[in-house]
């Protein structure tokens, strides 16, 4: 069952298939029940002190771009310069994640407009029209991400994991998606380095998910940043 209590509404449960874990959540909060062991890179202290030092990094390069891509942010369409959103994280725990903003201001409200263009629980169009001109450059150049690196310093998101999943999507899940919720997020994955968003069917996701779990060690994870690199510099699957 899925409880989902809010200040403004009573309780309601709904049913959920016998064989997914059970979820509790209020509006921002949304969790897998607690196990005793969890997936090594998790626990991993050298992989924390790798995405500390890899969001510092990040975050100074995000400092040093910022003024620039805020003026160009406000000439194409005047409004926040951040865009954030809730997701779930380890295990379903929420966090609000952060991006530089690369649609138009309504966006989230379009949507229902826009054709989805993936298969599954992802929703992906290629040439969405909410994206605004400088979006679309963010995006090519993955530059919408950087301001994920304060996920990553706070410990919401890690530099390598999983690609983070809407409440929405989450709480459609079926029982062998629930697996891929046993990383932390990450800014970067198996999924970036083999198409980025040429990659438009939900189950290859969890797939490469799962294969990054079963494949985890810091070393691959350092390689996956490498490869994420020349990606981005070969704009190799972008949108």
């Amino acid at each position: 069952m899925i409880r989902i209590q809010s200040q403004s509404t009573a309780a309601m449960d709904v049913a959920l298939p016998t064989a997914a874990p059970q979820i509790v959540s209020d509006p921002l909060f949304c969790h897998l029940p607690s196990m005793e062991s969890g997936h090594p890179s998790v626990r991993s202290i050298l992989k924390r002190c790798i995405d500390i030092v890899g969001a510092l990094i990040g975050l100074l390069i995000t400092a040093i771009l910022f003024i620039p891509i805020a003026i160009n942010i406000q000439i194409d369409d005047p409004g926040p310069i951040f865009y954030s959103q809730v997701r779930c994280g380890y295990r379903g725990k929420t966090f609000r994640i952060w991006k530089f903003r690369s649609m138009v201001v309504n966006a989230d409200a379009l949507k229902h407009l826009v054709s989805n263009e993936a298969q599954g629980l992802i929703f992906k169009n290629k040439n969405d029209p909410r994206v605004t001109r400088i979006g679309s450059f963010l995006r090519k150049t993955s530059l919408d991400e950087f301001p994920q690196f304060w996920n990553v310093l706070v410990g919401n998101m890690s530099l390598v994991g999983t690609r983070p999943p809407t409440i929405d999507e989450v709480m459609r899940y079926e029982p062998h998606h629930w697996q891929r919720l046993e990383v932390k997020p990450g800014i970067t994955g198996e999924w970036q380095v083999r198409g980025r968003s040429s990659i438009d069917n939900f189950e290859n996701v969890v797939s490469m998910d799962l294969q990054y779990q079963e494949r985890w060690s810091a070393l691959y994870d350092i390689r996956l940043i490498l490869k994420t690199v020349l990606a981005v510099l070969q704009r190799r699957g972008a949108c």
